[in-house]
């Protein structure tokens, strides 16, 4: 069994050389709540998730955060720092408890530069990261707080199973994590809940968020969108 195995972004390499990657490469494990890296380490692994959960966010000096995302198994970080050697940018910490392939900046450089189907699969990937990025920071630049927390709803959520046009972010958001991720207050997120509530458009159900009518929101961001141009 390779180190590689499980991991999507590795599909494709060719066994031989990966065996000969693997022994450059580790499998760690990480504690709920345990910081895997920290902003500006000058650390240059790239992390793959092979289980758990990890979140990436800024923390000012202040304690203030700005949630970047949940990266799941299956995902990956920290391949800005092996491409240009620069120190980290983000904090990143276990969500849950997880398990981590660690491989090394010359080791992901080698596979990419070498097996043209993994290049393709970064190139998409991270062009997919950007074309998000793109999307928040137009959102952050020209929506209100409650347009920005529409988005956000919408982008957690997945369909709800049983229950045509509905959505569910599941397990239920924290408050203090949204206004993390839009750039506000846990009171502000609170009270715009509390009118998603009153209006019919959000229920709180004990396994999640039910964003009743989420093709409503998706009108409202979009007329917001173009009422901004």
């Amino acid at each position: 069994m390779s180190v590689f195995d499980g991991i999507p972004f590795f599909a494709g390499l060719d066994p031989t050389r990966a065996e000969t990657f693997a022994r450059q490469c580790v499998r760690k494990r990480y504690s709920e709540e345990e910081l895997v890296l920290d902003f500006d380490d000058h650390s240059t692994d790239v992390y793959f998730i092979v289980s758990g959960d990890v979140r990436v966010l800024i923390r000012t000096a202040a304690g203030k955060e700005m949630i970047f995302g949940d990266f799941g198994p299956g995902k990956f970080f920290g391949e800005m720092a092996a491409i240009d050697g620069a120190k980290r940018s983000a904090n990143v910490t276990a969500l849950t408890n997880a398990e981590l392939l660690l491989v090394p900046p010359a080791v992901f450089r080698e596979i990419v530069l070498h097996e043209p189907e993994i290049c393709d699969r970064l190139l998409r990937i991270l062009t997919s990261r950007v074309r998000e990025l793109n999307t928040r920071l137009f959102e952050r630049s020209v929506l209100d707080l409650r347009h920005r927390l529409y988005a956000e709803l919408l982008r957690m959520s997945a369909p709800r199973k049983g229950h045509d046009g509905q959505s569910i972010v599941s397990p239920p958001p924290f408050q203090h994590d949204l206004a993390a991720r839009i750039g506000c207050r846990r009171e502000q997120v609170s009270r715009e809940l509390t009118a998603m509530i009153d209006e019919g458009l959000a229920e709180k159900i004990r396994g999640g968020l039910v964003l009743l009518r989420p093709s409503v929101l998706e009108k409202r961001v979009q007329d917001a969108m173009n009422d901004a141009d």
